[in-house]
């Protein structure tokens, strides 16, 4: 097995999602296809996702994307790393005012 060497995360990754299409991963390979944020630390393929969906749905094909990893003869283990998406202050406001006011504040 190799190391990643000189190869990307992201020529890495769009193998991976080249493989699941050939393998027939339909949900897998369209859940990947979108993702860009893709690195390679150390001795793993890192995915930093937004959605606890898509963490979800990565976690539970690990098996096959560890699987695209061995194809292309790379000994990287697989990571997925969820960031939640930080709240504008607008967005704070309106959730403390909705607790306070609840039914009576109406957003226009």
């Amino acid at each position: 097995m190799a190391t990643a060497g000189n190869l990307s995360a992201k020529t890495i990754w769009g193998k991976v999602v080249l493989f699941l299409k050939e393998h027939r991963q339909v949900a897998l390979h369209v859940a990947c296809g979108d993702i860009t944020d893709v690195s390679v630390n150390e001795h793993y393929l890192v995915v930093n996702v937004k959605d606890t969906m898509l963490q979800n749905l990565l976690t539970d094909g690990r098996r096959e994307i560890d699987n695209a990893l061995r194809w292309q003869g790379l000994d990287l283990e697989f990571k997925v790393v969820y960031t939640p998406i930080e709240k504008s202050e607008q967005e704070k406001d309106i959730e403390k005012l909705l607790g306070v006011l609840g039914d009576y504040l109406i957003i226009k």
